[in-house]
């Protein structure tokens, strides 16, 4: 394990890659004081659907000002968006081996309702840890941290969905596992960390620290 401070976004459901920084690093930080990105983990993941990779999003209010701070983005309900990505987890997992072994520690996440989309997905964090059976020693930043800052790992702008905005990472190398769907569209590497519990289980903590060999 690197004695280097990891510093990553907040994330909804986050990718494999996301949770292997969090094994490889002694301390991770969660970075609040960022101004918020649209079109990023901050508020969507990749799961496999029976036609591929499928986006879903969690849906924020949106700011009066232009600008506003990763800690102060608030996740609007107009919409019923919970039973959409429930029914659409359902539909891609169930027929996974470990679905009905971990769908009903996270049925609160599409039931309850947070306010702020930060706490949202600290609390999906802390419950992935225990499943993972990893620790889950995260904290938040006290102020923005610029980059290139001394003793950090900064992930901000490592980990993103659109490949062509994210940075190369040569410390993270994804090994194929079995997927529901991989007979149909190949092995899809790199999904939310659903994707590798539901299909991998207990097994999962392993294939984490396989991807960082």
């Amino acid at each position: 394990m690197e004695n280097t401070t990891a510093l990553l976004s907040t994330a909804y459901f986050a990718p494999i890659q996301y949770y292997c920084k969090m094994i490889q690093h002694s301390n991770v930080m969660i970075e609040q004081w960022e101004n918020y990105s649209k079109q990023s983990y901050r508020n969507r993941c990749n799961i496999y659907g029976a036609n591929g990779s499928l986006a879903i999003s969690v849906p924020v209010v949106k700011a009066t000002n232009k600008k506003v701070l990763t800690k102060d983005v608030q996740i609007s309900y107009d919409t019923n968006w919970q039973k959409l990505h429930w029914k659409g987890i359902e539909s891609a997992y169930k027929s996974s081996p470990f679905y009905e072994y971990y769908i009903d520690d996270l049925e609160r996440f599409f039931s309850q309702k947070w306010n702020f989309l930060l706490d949202f997905n600290l609390e999906i964090q802390a419950e992935i840890c225990e499943i993972l059976e990893i620790e889950n020693k995260n904290s938040l930043t006290d102020d923005f941290i610029p980059l290139n800052a001394p003793d950090i790992a900064d992930f901000r702008n490592v980990i993103h969905p659109k490949p062509s905005k994210g940075i190369n990472d040569t410390e993270f190398t994804p090994q194929a596992y079995t997927q529901v769907f991989g007979n149909k569209h190949g092995f899809i590497p790199n999904l939310s960390i659903l994707d590798l519990i539901f299909n991998l289980g207990p097994d999962s903590s392993y294939y984490l620290e396989s991807c960082l060999k």
